[in-house]
């Protein structure tokens, strides 16, 4: 007898809808699996074997063929378990054929018949729904994911018993109700900017790159607080949107970092990688491809601290995803594609003790400075738009008993000067000022005779390359948009370029001293 359930498989971020096909004809006993399938996919029918037996319900002594279809497409993962038990029973004639229609049947099984929770049940329902699946039987552990996507039934089951009994129509699995809307808050942070004593050129910096969505590279001395600025910058980011919060609960999902009493992921993201992390850590990758940093990071804030310590061809690799906002990995089994539309935010020392420019308390030789700060690629550095030069906080500031100003202050400035980003952009595509490729600068950054005329002065004197110019525009843009300015003027221009020189004072030959001595 032949018989075919629904279900699917995660390729990167895009859901594939698979059908099992279950037939049992008189032979030889074997259970055979065909269909592009990994190793663990393979195994699942000892899993099934063995679930089915323990629950009471043992395969007969026939010939068992089941295939996953399309052909051509790889299936990977643990998620085929359930279907196949269902396709199979259905074969064997314990559940009717018109039981199973419009459902979607995902989920793994342990030997004992336990259903256990998978990953990437969100994309998977979203799916089912375009297709016009009304019904998805799922793991009770993922029902709350499951349930974000309206419109369409999610029933959790914890065992296989379970699942027999509700397509027998006996018993519905006892729920929960659902709070997806319940969980969509904003995120609450405990660290906030009115903890920062002095700074006010970092913190002022840090609201520009927060406004626009802009990458962040602060240098200095130890101690001065760059990585206490860089962890604030979220409580400035206004809280994800709806859809901006399935879209990064997708990528968590389908990496498997999804809590499951919280399947709504509604805080911007924040990721600090040690400086340790490999390469398919940082970009995603692996021999089953997953979510990298740079994915988990997406609407939300990539933070390197110790930027120097990373290993060098790690960095490089971020340079790619900080054009196109994106990652494509190509394998054999396919082409994979994850998000990557991350702010950047990075932390270092100016030299190995931590001190230059300082001569007198910098040990480091010019040598050993031009090694440290070689490890930063011009590459990348000329895809960071603003960089700023942290200090010594005095003491009188440190020891004042008033504070700055706090995260839900400046959260304001930063959340008007997007709106006034998303007016502009309404039906463009682009989002932030950061996005803006350089066909559109001159057409949403006009300037002025005057404000052309400093730029090209900037441009000459500091040599700026194509990409810095049309970076120092787009930060230009974005201080205006903080102060309700319809057009870009020279103060704007001449903020936007300072942000740039401080990379020539560290980085070109006059500034580490090699033309002369110290």
């Amino acid at each position: 007898m032949y018989c075919n359930v629904l279900s699917a498989t995660m390729l990167g971020l895009v859901c594939r809808l698979i059908t099992v096909e279950a037939d049992i004809s008189d032979g030889l006993p074997v259970f055979d699996m065909v269909g592009a399938l990994a190793c663990e996919v393979r195994e699942a029918k000892e899993r099934v074997r063995t679930a089915l037996k323990n629950c009471g319900m043992p395969l007969p002594p026939k010939r068992i063929t089941v295939n996953l279809s399309p052909a051509d497409v790889r299936k990977e993962g643990s998620a085929f378990d359930l279907p196949i038990a269902v396709a199979v029973l259905c074969a064997m004639g314990r559940i009717e054929k018109k039981l199973l229609e419009d459902t979607l049947v995902i989920g793994e099984l342990s030997l004992s018949g336990e259903v256990r929770p998978v990953r990437g049940i969100l994309p998977i329902v979203m799916e089912a729904k375009k297709a016009g699946i009304t019904r998805c039987i799922l793991p009770l552990q993922n029902r709350r994911e499951g349930s974000l996507v309206k419109e369409i039934s999610c029933i959790g089951v914890s065992s296989l018993k379970e699942t027999m009994e509700f397509l027998w129509g006996r018993e519905k699995p006892v729920q929960e109700p659902a709070d997806a809307s319940g969980t969509f808050v904003a995120q609450a942070f405990f660290e906030d900017f009115s903890e920062i004593a002095g700074q006010y050129a970092v913190r002022r910096g840090a609201e520009i790159a927060a406004a626009g969505f802009h990458n962040l590279l602060m240098i200095g001395p130890p101690g001065g607080g760059k990585t206490m600025i860089a962890r604030r910058i979220p409580s400035i980011l206004p809280p994800l949107t709806m859809e901006e919060s399935l879209e990064v609960t997708k990528v968590y999902s389908v990496a498997g970092l999804l809590p499951p009493e919280r399947p709504l992921i509604t805080g911007r993201p924040f990721r600090a990688p040690h400086h340790t992390v490999t390469g398919p850590a940082m970009v995603g990758g692996g021999a089953v491809p997953k979510p990298g940093e740079v994915s988990l990071a997406s609407r939300g804030v990539l933070f390197l601290d110790e930027l120097t310590e990373f290993q060098k061809g790690t960095l490089d690799l971020l340079r790619q995803p900080l054009e196109d906002r994106q990652v494509v990995l190509s394998r054999m089994t396919g082409t994979y594609v994850y998000p990557a539309d991350f702010m950047l935010v990075a932390a270092m020392n100016p030299c190995k003790c931590g001190y230059f420019p300082d001569r007198v308390r910098c040990t480091c030789s010019s040598r050993e400075i031009s090694a440290y700060l070689g490890r930063i690629s011009k590459p990348l550095l000329d895809r960071m738009d603003l960089c700023i030069e942290t200090s010594k906080v005095p003491y009188n500031q440190l020891a004042a008993a008033e504070q700055g100003e706090s995260s839900g202050v400046m959260q304001k400035r930063v959340a008007a000067a997007m709106e006034r980003q998303k007016r502009r952009y309404a039906g463009s595509g682009y989002q932030f000022n950061s996005q803006l490729p350089g066909s559109a600068v001159k057409k949403y950054c006009p300037l002025g005779i005057k404000e052309e005329a400093l730029l090209r002065q900037a441009f000459e004197k500091l040599d700026l390359s194509a990409r810095a110019y049309h970076r120092v525009i787009r930060v230009a843009r974005t201080i205006a948009d903080l102060e309700g300015a319809d057009r870009i003027g020279t103060k704007h221009i001449g903020e936007a370029v300072g942000y740039r020189s401080v990379d020539q004072k560290y980085w070109s030959r006059q500034g580490i001293g090699e033309r002369s001595p110290f």
